[in-house]
């Protein structure tokens, strides 16, 4: 007998749509390649990259009154922690899990099962039909029907398995009319194109990295010993030439939120982002700004890669981040102040305690994008003089600006910016629809695709928040339910039906404006 609905990924995005299914009588399973839930959420992003709050409301504004309510009952409202968690849109890693296990924990509607990762799938007649699931430590088999699937894994793997076409790297300048997409150079402080922009497309993706949780107290730290395995100071050693050329200064525009520390500026330690987070912690980023930023390309073959590929790639981009703290915490040519500072900080005794102190999710900035019934291209995001794009069934706004990380390591005669890298954090964004049609395969019937979804590489580098993603999870477990009231497939359900029950739930489906 055939489920309500099964959702792949345990990411911020599945978790959304699982909660909005279940509240609506759905019966829902959850499965999880990992032990934990929350992907980059829970696993070392510390903090929500939204720049405009009053664009993202529903179970998100949930999950952080529920973060901002665990650091007023521990903390009250006076302590420095409560203020550093930002009304909850920052926290621990531990905290940002035991939030999300709580508002799933309240759905009895809800099975969670960890350490499953995908199979086989069957499809007949252009439907997805069913699932085949192994468990990662047992190699117990599990098969799973369900009336609606939801792919919200950041790579795509249930699409692509059940024959859903899709894309992996950039499109040309040509394809879309997109000035931004393809090979491009682009000076993040001038807003100009440098040489070497082609705007050719290829298969290039942005940077891997982790996200790392640090903390500032000596008693909650464990200290690096000794290297990671695959150490190589060589890696690391273009950072000297940032420092001498001048490239770890501030920002011209300094603006909070960004992880600009003053502290770490003109020194060796800026090849991070770091920004404070509740209990002495810090979310740290790796900054994609200097030329010596030693992760593009690593990630090439993660996306098509076996279990084992991927894994020795999770393995080698663990080693490029701990390798990297550890040349700057160690390494003697590094200044001997810059080491003081970056010895500052420490992998905390209390997050990631299964897992080395380390996090469990590698930051897939983008993997596969689905080809849906519509494409989200840079033309709905933003454009000078544009007015926003209307969508009819438009079912979450999307207001973070265009950011991808580099795709291409340092090519000689590079000075300024690595290739790929579209820093538009002071460009033109305006809040902008974004239409159910991206959810939706252009054939595979009973799948929605909330988090990896149809867009160009270039509109993706700004819907890939996790903020965004919850609101896309929250329409995808509506619609999953909606389609299954009316015994319709997701791609012909009644688009007025959704928007009232989303908008009911507290969704941001239009910017102000229209």
């Amino acid at each position: 007998m055939a489920q309500d609905i099964v959702i792949y990924g345990g990411t911020p995005g599945g978790i959304s749509a699982a909660i909005s299914a279940a509240r609506l009588g759905r019966e829902v399973t959850l499965v999880e390649y990992h032990d934990h839930i929350g992907g980059m959420t829970t696993s070392g992003l510390g903090k929500s990259d939204i720049e405009n709050r009053a664009m993202i409301g529903g179970l998100f504004k949930e999950f952080v009154a529920g973060v901002h309510q665990h650091y007023l009952t521990k903390y009250g409202a006076e302590h420095e922690s409560t203020k550093l968690c930002q009304d909850g849109y920052y926290a621990e890693p531990h905290v940002a899990e035991k939030v999300f296990e709580a508002m799933i924990a309240q759905e009895p509607n809800i099975t969670v099962l960890r350490g499953w990762r995908l199979k086989a799938t069957e499809v007949a007649e252009n439907k997805l039909r069913s699932i085949t699931l192994v468990n990662r430590q047992m190699s117990e088999e599990r098969h799973l029907k369900a009336k609606v699937f939801v792919d919200a894994t950041y790579e795509g793997d249930l699409y692509a398995a059940a024959g859903a076409r899709f894309r992996v790297g950039r499109e040309s300048r040509q394809e879309f009319g997109e000035e931004h997409a393809g090979v491009v150079y682009f000076d993040y402080q001038s807003h100009e194109f440098l040489p070497g922009t082609t705007g050719a497309g290829d298969d290039a993706l942005p940077a891997y990295t982790y996200r790392l949780c640090v903390t500032k107290d000596p008693a909650n730290a464990v200290r690096l010993t000794a290297p990671p395995p695959g150490y190589d100071r060589r890696d690391y050693l273009g950072y000297f030439d940032d420092f001498k050329a001048g490239r770890l200064a501030g920002p011209k525009v300094f603006k909070t939120g960004r992880g600009y520390n003053p502290k770490h500026f003109d020194t060796l330690v800026r090849a991070l982002s770091v920004a404070d987070i509740p209990n002495g912690k810090c979310d740290v980023n790796i900054n994609p700004r200097p030329l010596g930023f030693p992760f593009p390309e690593e990630n090439r073959g993660y996306i098509e890669g076996d279990v084992a590929t991927r894994e020795r790639i999770r393995q080698r981009h663990r080693s490029l981040v701990l390798g990297l703290l550890w040349f700057l915490q160690n390494d003697p040519e590094v200044p001997e102040s810059h080491r003081a500072l970056a010895n500052e900080m420490h992998l905390p005794k209390d997050e990631f305690t299964d897992n080395g102190h380390f996090p469990w999710q590698l930051y897939v900035r983008e993997g596969r994008r689905l080809v849906g019934e519509y494409t989200l291209t840079q033309h709905d995001i933003t454009g000078k003089g544009q007015e926003p794009k209307h969508h009819a069934d438009s079912i979450a706004v999307g207001e973070f600006p265009i950011d991808s990380f580099p795709c291409r390591k340092r090519q000689p005669g590079d000075t300024l910016v690595l290739e790929g890298y579209l820093g538009m954090l002071d460009y033109i964004t305006r809040p902008y629809e974004i239409p159910y049609r991206i959810l939706i395969p252009e054939k595979i019937n009973g799948l929605i695709v909330p988090v990896a979804a149809s867009t160009t590489h270039v509109a993706f580098s700004s819907i890939r928040m996790e903020p965004t993603w919850m609101a896309l999870g929250q329409a995808a477990g509506t619609a999953a339910h909606l389609a299954i009231q009316k015994s319709t497939e997701p791609r012909t359900l009644s688009i007025p039906e959704l928007q009232k029950l989303l908008v009911k739930q507290g969704q941001v489906i239009r910017h102000a404006k229209n």
